[in-house]
Parts: structure tokens; C-alpha cells; sequence
């Protein structure tokens, strides 16, 4: 596979998503053998940028991950989260808390979890209102001094928390959502082309995170480049199982899919003059943003592991993505 850099390490161009494994997208499908045999897998493919959070199966994820690392922890880089507590299981229901007290806390149990001495991208997985990023931040900050943290990352910040939070300590990677039918971290024209839904914190659309993140030696990762499985063409109809939270997502729900299929349409085409499958067309699209873009599609299957990393030999042409970059605006907020 074809790699990029973070921090200075080499890893593979497309990462992956753990949350899956673990949480949200149907308990039935649960198996943790598999998974465990699929990350062992992904790693020998070369897929070797992976991603957790502490909240994923609350704490489950994490413990998984500890698992099927015994004896290939060096091969990877690591990324868990903090900033966010469990409310509700059933719901996948969550509440921000980014107090120094837990951020620090909350660490020391997913080194446990994980099974290891230091974890290599530590994001803050929501800013939390409550509480002023830069003591967030600092507290952070003192867990790369202490030897504990390699690395600092943010998720879905806006442009202007990305400099507060750098202005601290090194931003080293940003995680948003990113896919052909939610642009809220670009730039987007018009406000709203391009499928650009604004952003959850400040209201407004966040900016040109993705260019902040070239500008200051950052990596951009994309969550859900797939929109959450929609852009593969495989979901055709609300039904989903209850533990399934796309089931409530206003973007899944029937008149809104049925809409939004025309995106799917075009992805369709375009991999059809390629000989690739539309997954690997919505992933090559995020990758084309830049080269410091690393991918995390999720799967829990080894056919679509092997797919998502062909994704990283796909070369869009520029007619390719100006077809892409004029795809319909999504119907329905993104949560």
C-alpha cells in the first residue's frame, strides 16, 4: 500500500476504524475473534494507522484493540480519544467532559485497556463549553511531558479552536467527518455545496480545517469517509436493527435516502470507468484532498478491509473529481 506520514512515521494511506468492532452498527454482527483476526489482518496489509476512542462500546473498543496488539504493538500507531462520558449504551448516548481531572483519569484506564506504556495520537474528542480549551489542552499537553502521550489530535474543532488548541501545545492531526456527502471541515462555496452541513459546536460552518491542518504540519482524517456504509451503494432502504443507530439518523430515514441516492448514482459511474467499486471511489476522493489526508473507513470484514486499502492505488483523474465535487447537496443533518 502506498503510505503518507504522521508525526514523522511512515503508515499506511488509509487507516481504519475500529468503532464498528465494538459499537453502533448492530450488535448481532458483534464478534470479537473476528475483529481481532481482521486487525491482524489489516496490519500485515499495511494498514497500520488505527483508530479507537474511550467511549466505543464504553471502553470495549479500546480492550479489543489491547488484544489483538499483543506482539504487533510497534507496527501501528495508536489513536485513542477522551472528552466524552457514556450516558446512555443503548442509545450510544454521550456527554462532554473535558476537566483536566478527566482527561488525565480517563487515560490511565485506556493505557490499561489497551495494554501499553504510551499511546501515540491522544485526541479530545469534542470540545467540551463547560470547560476553556486551553485548560483542556494543557492538561493534555502534560501527559506528552510526562511520557505517557506521543501526540495531540482534535476532533470536529472549528479553524479557529484548531490555532487556540496550537497556540498551547502542536496540533499534530485533526479528525472530522469528510465524505462526498458531509464537507463541513473544506471550504466550501456557496455555504452549503457539496453536501456542507455546518458545524455542531459553533453553529456555523468550521472553515477550512483541512487546509489548516497543510499549513501547520497536521494530519487531516477523515471519519466515515463511507457516510457510514451509504456511499458503497450496499444501503438501499431504512432497515436497520435497533442497536444500529443509523436507524435514527435523519439522513437514513426512507424519503431522505431515496434522495440522497443520487449521489450514489454518480459514484457509481465513476467507478465504473475505473474497473473499482464505489467504496474505493469515496475514499480515493478524500485522499485526493491532500497528501496529508489519512483516511478510516470502518469494517468488520476482510473483503471490505481489502477493498477500503485498494482505495490507496486509485488515481481520480480531474474530470473524475470535478464530477465528484459537483454531486448533489445530502438531504438531512448529519446527526
Amino acid at each position: 500500500m502506498r503510505t503518507r506520514t504522521f508525526a514523522g512515521t511512515q503508515v499506511g494511506a488509509v487507516g481504519l476504524g475500529c468503532m464498528g468492532m465494538s459499537w453502533a452498527y448492530g450488535e448481532s454482527e458483534r464478534d470479537d475473534a473476528a475483529s481481532i483476526a481482521l486487525i491482524h489482518e489489516a496490519v500485515d496489509l499495511g494498514v497500520t494507522f488505527l483508530d479507537t476512542a474511550q467511549v466505543y462500546g464504553d471502553g470495549d473498543n479500546e480492550a479489543l484493540l489491547g488484544r489483538a496488539l499483543a506482539g504487533r504493538r510497534d507496527r501501528v500507531v495508536l489513536a485513542t480519544k477522551t472528552g466524552l462520558r457514556v450516558t446512555d449504551r443503548a442509545t450510544t448516548s454521550m456527554g462532554r467532559d473535558g476537566s483536566p481531572e478527566h482527561v488525565k483519569r480517563s487515560l490511565e484506564d485506556s493505557l490499561r485497556r489497551l495494554d501499553t506504556d504510551i499511546v501515540d495520537l491522544y485526541y479530545l474528542h469534542r470540545v467540551d463549553p463547560e470547560v476553556p480549551l486551553a485548560e483542556t489542552w494543557g492538561a493534555m499537553a502534560e501527559l506528552v511531558a510526562e511520557g505517557k502521550v506521543r501526540h495531540l489530535g482534535l476532533s470536529e474543532v472549528t479553524v479557529s479552536q484548531a490555532q487556540e488548541a496550537h497556540d498551547v501545545h502542536p496540533v499534530a492531526a485533526i479528525q472530522s467527518e469528510l465524505s462526498l456527502w458531509t464537507r463541513d471541515p473544506m471550504d466550501a462555496p456557496g455555504g452549503s455545496a457539496g453536501g456542507f452541513s455546518g458545524d455542531l459546536i459553533s453553529g456555523g460552518g468550521p472553515g477550512d480545517v483541512v487546509g489548516w491542518c497543510r499549513d501547520n504540519n497536521a494530519v487531516f482524517v477523515p471519519f466515515s469517509p463511507l457516510g457510514r456504509g451509504f456511499l458503497t451503494g450496499a444501503v438501499t432502504a431504512a432497515d436497520f436493527e435497533d442497536s444500529d443507530y443509523r436507524g435514527r439518523n435523519p439522513r437514513f430515514q426512507e424519503e431522505a435516502l431515496k434522495a440522497n441516492l443520487r449521489i450514489v448514482d454518480i459514484v457509481k459511474g465513476v467507478a465504473a470507468r475505473h474497473g473499482a467499486t464505489p467504496a474505493q471511489v469515496a475514499i480515493a476522493w478524500t485522499l485526493a484532498q491532500g497528501d496529508h489526508v489519512i483516511p478510516i473507513p470502518g469494517t468488520k470484514k476482510s473483503k471490505y478491509l481489502n477493498e477500503n486499502a485498494g482505495a490507496a492505488d486509485l488515481d481520480l483523474t480531474p474530470a473524475d473529481l470535478a464530477e465528484l465535487n459537483d454531486v448533489p447537496a445530502a438531504v438531512g443533518s448529519r446527526y
